[in-house]
């Protein structure tokens, strides 16, 4: 049997094998549907696969899964292969079951009973507690199991995120973070809502309330619920699709990756106090001769001048050799940084492309520090999360300069913040 799965772009890499697979992000991403038809469609072709569901804690089967995985057999049309009871879904022609726990029942003797299964779903992944992880994940271990994960992002320190965090680049783990603009699938009503709640959101921040910017971005963006006041672009950034006009300049940026840090360059447009990011190149581990193929993801590139990140001399003289002839150094100074938070800070907005997702990600956690006795944001920065908009920094420091260029809008004098 051979069932047609329409499947959105952010979660092809899950189709792939491995033990862990995790997808994290904010409401209506999809990620959910998403789990719950991969498991239809290999509970239809495989008819001895079982399989469990997992919360931490499962008071009701009404707000689990199982109504949602009903609902996905009906759809593709192979609810007949099943036995629907109350507590689980058995397969009729093999020994395949799918059941539904809650984690806070077991003990480490009864989660035994979960030995044997072919993989587990653990939904609402934010709530799961250390105890619960560390019983799970060692009882689920017959050949080729796997553990499926979907969470709304809470705390990084929460079991789930962080291993899957931690663990994001091991062969057997496989992470995606997907949020509305990356589900095909969504309907008006729900794009109707978060438009709804983006301008409450917006339009509370302007009023004062330093947290609701923060709130919008935890709910439909999936960042962390964290201090609100340290996050450096609460409340300055929206995320819309957009044309650049043909009387925009385009500005380009380079930060360069070095071990585990990516390297990035970021198209940008700046016209009437609004800084348009349009487009990213993004890799991690990324090796001087593979650059030029990396930056090739942006057309044009090539055809401007772009600046990068002055560390790197001899990235700079390899990219200028193989296609990028307009690269040159950027500039840095003292209290560079802070004049380029400033600057951004003071644009009117900053719009940023969809499909520019690893920004995204960043303008959600580049933050400043905060005292971990007394709670205070501090005015010192934190140096993660930062690669997209140094680059973005880079690419623009004619305006952050206050220097006449082709741009609308130039920057002049230092802000405080």
């Amino acid at each position: 049997m051979t069932l047609q799965i329409p499947t959105a772009r952010v979660f092809v890499p899950l189709l792939n094998k491995a033990r862990f697979k995790g997808a994290k992000g904010g409401r209506g991403s999809g990620k959910s549907h998403f789990f719950a038809e991969r498991l239809v469609e290999r509970m239809a072709t495989e008819p001895d696969l079982k399989w469990v569901c997992i919360r931490e804690v499962q008071k009701s089967l009404r707000f689990s899964s199982k109504s949602l995985i009903e609902s996905k057999l009906r759809i593709h049309g192979v609810s007949h292969l099943f036995d629907i009871q109350r507590d689980l879904i058995k397969h009729k022609t093999g020994s395949g079951v799918i059941t539904f726990n809650g984690m806070q029942d077991h003990t480490a003797d009864s989660i035994k009973s979960l030995e044997g299964f072919d993989g587990a779903w653990i939904e609402e992944g934010q709530s799961l507690s250390a105890r619960s992880w560390e019983l799970l994940e060692p009882t689920i271990r017959t050949e080729d199991s796997e553990i499926w994960a979907t969470w709304n992002p809470d705390q990084p320190t929460d079991p789930v995120d962080a291993f899957f965090n931690e663990h994001a680049d091991d062969s057997d783990v496989i992470l995606v973070h997907a949020d509305l603009h990356d589900n095909p699938f969504a309907s008006a009503t729900l794009w109707q809502s978060y438009k709804r709640d983006r301008d409450r959101a917006l339009k509370h921040q302007a009023l004062g309330d330093k947290g609701a910017w923060a709130r919008f971005l935890h709910v439909w963006h999936g960042a962390h619920d964290t201090n609100s006041e340290a996050i450096i672009l609460a409340g300055h950034y929206t995320v819309e699709e957009f044309e650049p006009q043909p009387q925009w300049h385009p500005n380009f940026g380079v930060d360069w990756g070095f071990a585990a840090d990516p390297t990035t360059m970021i198209e940008t447009y700046l016209h009437d106090r609004i800084l348009y990011i349009y487009n990213e190149a993004y890799g991690e581990h990324i090796e001087t001769v593979d650059l030029p193929k990396l930056f090739s993801k942006i057309e044009r590139a090539n055809k401007h001048k772009i600046y990068a990140d002055n560390a790197r001399p001899e990235q700079i003289s390899h990219c200028k050799r193989h296609g990028y002839p307009q690269m040159t150094s950027c500039k840095k100074w003292s209290g560079s940084v802070e004049d380029g938070i400033s600057w951004l800070r003071g644009l009117d907005n900053i719009v940023i492309h969809p499909q520019c997702k690893n920004t995204i990600a960043e303008a959600g956690k580049w933050q400043f520090k905060v005292d971990k006795y007394t709670g205070d944001v501090l005015s010192e920065v934190v140096d993660e999360h930062n690669h997209c908009w140094d680059a973005i920094r880079y690419g623009n420091q004619s305006a952050i300069m206050g220097k006449n260029t082709k741009q609308s809008y130039a920057f002049a004098g230092r802000r405080t913040f």
